[in-house]
Parts: C-alpha cells; structure tokens; sequence
C-alpha cells in the first residue's frame, strides 16, 4: 500500500512543522538584512541571489558584512554594561575558528574586539590583517615550537596552555629567548554541557585542558590543575595571567556557563590565597548557540552577559576577592547566523519509504511515504557538519516564490557517499526544480572553515555583502589552484 504526498510526512522528525508559509523566513535564522523582494527573490543587503550567481557562481558563501559587524557590537556592549561595575568590561575575542579571512579580522578589530586563534596559520592571518599582537590569543592542544616562537614574535596578549607537558615547553622557549610567555591555563571544569560529545568540551575524557579534579595517585593529592597553577606561578619564562575554561558549542542553557564560572571563581581564589599570587584574568570561553532551525531557541547577548554577571558579581562577594579581568570568546554567535550558502537544484528523485514503526495499512500491506532527493552542486565538501555531528540546517527555494503543495525533502550534494546530507529533513515547495537556487542558512560558522576537496571539488569562494555591493573576501578555488599542488609523476 502507498500513500501519496501530504502536508504532513510521517518520515519527518517530531520537531519538524510544516511551515504555514514556504515562502516566508524564519528570521532567527538568517542575517538582519536578508528578504525577498518584489520578484519572489532573495535579497541580502540590497543584493539578489540572480546578480549573485550570475557573477561569482555556486556554490557560494554569502555573508552580510553589517550584520557580522552588529552582532559583534551587540556582545561587546553588552557584557561591557552587564560587568561594568565587576571589572570595568569584558574583552571578547572574536573565535577565528568558525571563520577566519583577512576582512573579518579588520571587522573585528575596527568593531572593538580581539582575536582568538587555534594555529600557526590562523596567526598568520591576524598578521596579514596587522592587528596587535596584544590583541590576538593562541589556542590549541599540541603547539609546535614554531608557534609558540611565532606566538613570541607577535607578542601575543595570551597563549592558553593546554597541559603541563605545554606548560614546560612554553616556559622554556620564552626562558631561552630570554622572555616571558604571557599565559592562561585551561581548566576542565568537569561540566557537562548539553550538546554533541564531539562539541563538549569541559568534561574529563578529552584532550582539552587540565583537570580540576583531585588526582589521588599525586603525593600531595593535587589536581594537574593547581599543579600547573603552581608550576607557572614559579617559572621565569611564565607569566601567569590567569584561568580559561570552554564548556563546549551550539549551547542554549545557561546552566552550564554558571557552574563553570562559581567552579572557576572559587579555583582562582583557593590558588591565589595558597600561593600568594594574584591572577588577574578569566576567560570564560564561548559556545553560545545559534539557530540553525525554527526550533532553536538563541539568547540574546545581554541575555547572556547579565546572567553570567550576576554569578561573578555574587561569587566573587561571597569570596571576598576582586573580580578578575572577564573576557569570553563568542565566535558562531557572531558569524554563524550572517551567513548562507548559495546552492544550484541538478537532479531530483523521489523514493518509497516504510513508515516508522511498521505501521501497515488497512489490507494488512506495509505502508510507504514518499522522500524527495534534491540534490544540489556542493555538498559534504562545503559543510561537513552534518556527517560529523549528525547536524540539522534548514533551506528554503532562494530564486523564486512558490503556491505549490509543501513536500518532505532531504537536500544532498555530489559527492560519492551516501552520507553526503546538506539537510537532512525540510519542507520545500514540490515544484523545486533543476536550475531553481536554494538557500541554507546559518552556514557561517565551520563549514567553509571545515570545507576539504573531497571529490576533487573546487572549495567555494565567499563574499560579503553590503549597501547594495558584493565583493569576494574569499577567492573560490579553481581546478587550476588544486592542479597547482600536484607534483607529477
């Protein structure tokens, strides 16, 4: 027994609505200037996806260069206010990590705010961008010598130090220079956040960071946390700044942020009391979800920064200490939302499937749904995150408005792996058709950060867009640039 296509598919996820209008944006997903204009099109910054095609081809990044710059406003001056009378204002580093070009670390700069780098060659950006050395943070579980000496040659405002092994090396690369490294140790909290185990990052099991727990095979009993604490506070080469943590990614509760603030707190106040030091900094990291569906819930920046106040503000009463310089390191909350990707529909196919749970139909036969297969010129090598974290995005039909009848759809690329989902569930029109263009918002953050070659596929270029004006701050790759790399026989 089949059953046709209906407004409501059995096949979708509980979570998925049908959407009472396929033509109509759901606006925490897209960046602020993003709509349709009087042709069914959509537009960002005055621009539509027909002159976008037409001159840089898909697919294609496209980003609204004001709405990145507002939203970085938004956290900057809404933890400066929150923590104004805490500790005169936040430092937020931008997280280069979500995404990183030369335009983006002007933008950054020119909108207040510093930089968070994980490489060598995230660094090297920030230095061709020519902001401070200052203003620029190294991250990162396994730093090579050579940046941790590039990181000393910059300057670097902070160098946060993932393990005692690094401390060592970090410490004796500034002593031979005959300097001091400034550092940040990363603490494990032991707070579990609620997201993916790839994305969870304060728990024991995992490679980030030194554990705040008691080790009890220690003589003293110690945690590797105070371990480092005390070996850096007694270092010549080291200069200890303070404590970093990260809970973890694409978080929508403020629990876990608060925990991790007391148990911060209250470790830097035990440790400066015990080693009559005073560490004068905490970063407490980032992780702020985004909305990559019509069911994710963000929280605005002063949402955020007045819950996180009002912990510090009370812990460090009851602690009877001087709060710490704060700073926080936001990077998919600024840029996830002001970016979509530009798609082309190739090949569409329509498939039977059974319904859940073996339900059967009247005549006792097994009853089947139709899922349509839209396939479109990226895929995988564009936006990984769905086959890495199991990651949910949306789409709507980009080139042109539609009446016809909405139609269960899992958006795919042309890769050859049957794993290669852009979207895995979404309602679009059911007259979606070869040339149409679709839109996938929310692609701001890791996916042309994590986008490979896979396939041979050229990555695609990213402009940003504004007042009416496209320009490239990403070049796409072509066959050429991938052929350029291959050495021969």
């Amino acid at each position: 027994m089949t059953v046709s296509s209906s407004t409501a598919s059995p096949l979708a996820p509980d979570w998925l609505q049908v959407p009472a209008d396929l033509n109509a944006l759901h606006q925490p997903m897209w960046a602020g200037s993003v709509v349709r204009n009087g042709a069914g099109a959509l537009t960002v910054g005055g621009v539509d996806v027909h002159a976008l095609k037409e001159q840089f081809g898909t697919p294609l990044f496209v980003m609204d260069e004001a709405d990145f710059r507002s939203r970085a406003r938004a956290f900057k001056d809404s933890f400066d206010a929150a923590f104004a009378d805490i500790c005169g204002g936040v430092d937020v580093y931008y997280a280069g990590k979500s995404f990183l070009c030369t335009a983006v670390v002007k933008w950054v700069e020119e909108e207040g705010l510093r930089l968070d780098t994980a490489s060598g060659g995230e660094l090297a950006v920030a230095a061709r961008a020519g902001i401070p050395g200052e203003r620029v943070a190294l991250h990162g579980n396994n730093k090579s010598d050579a940046e941790i000496h590039r990181a000393l040659d910059m300057k670097l405002g902070r160098i946060v130090v993932d393990s005692l092994d690094e401390l060592v090396r970090v410490g004796a690369i500034a002593q031979a220079r005959g300097e001091q490294a400034k550092v940040m140790l990363r603490l494990t909290p032991g707070v579990h956040a609620h997201t993916h185990e790839f994305i969870a990052t304060a728990h024991e099991d995992q490679k980030f960071g030194l554990s705040m727990a008691a080790d009890t095979t220690a003589e003293a009993g110690v945690s590797a946390a105070e371990e480092a604490v005390a070996a850096a506070s007694a270092h010549p080469g080291i200069e200890l700044l303070g404590l970093h943590c990260h809970i973890g990614s694409q978080i929508f509760e403020p629990d876990g942020f608060a925990l991790a603030a007391e148990k911060l707190l209250r470790f830097l106040a035990a440790m400066q009391g015990k080693y009559s030091i005073t560490m004068p900094e905490l970063d407490l990291g980032g992780g702020y979800g985004i909305a990559y569906t019509p069911v994710d819930t963000p929280r605005p920046a002063a949402e955020i920064a007045t819950a996180m106040a009002a912990v510090v503000r009370s812990t460090c009463a009851e602690l009877g200490i001087d709060a710490p310089r704060i700073s926080i390191e936001p990077g998919r909350a600024i840029v996830g939302s002001t970016t979509f990707t530009l798609y082309e529909v190739g090949t569409l196919k329509t498939v039977r499937v059974d319904a859940p749970s073996g339900a059967r139909g009247d005549a006792g036969n097994n009853v089947t749904y139709p899922r349509r297969y839209v396939s479109v010129d990226g895929g995988m090598s564009d936006n990984a995150r769905p086959v890495l974290y199991d990651a949910d995005y949306s789409a709507v039909l980009a080139s042109r408005t539609s009446g016809a009848a909405p139609q269960l759809s899992r958006v795919v690329g042309k890769h050859c792996e049957s794993g290669d989902i852009v979207v895995r569930d979404v309602y679009l029109p059911g007259d979606v058709a070869a040339g149409d263009l679709l839109a996938v918002p929310g692609t701001g953050a890791y996916c042309w950060a994590l986008s490979s070659n896979y396939n041979y596929l050229a990555r695609p270029g990213v402009v940003a867009v504004r007042d009416g004006s496209a320009r490239l701050i990403v070049r796409g790759e072509t066959e050429e640039d991938l052929l350029n790399r291959d050495m021969g026989a």
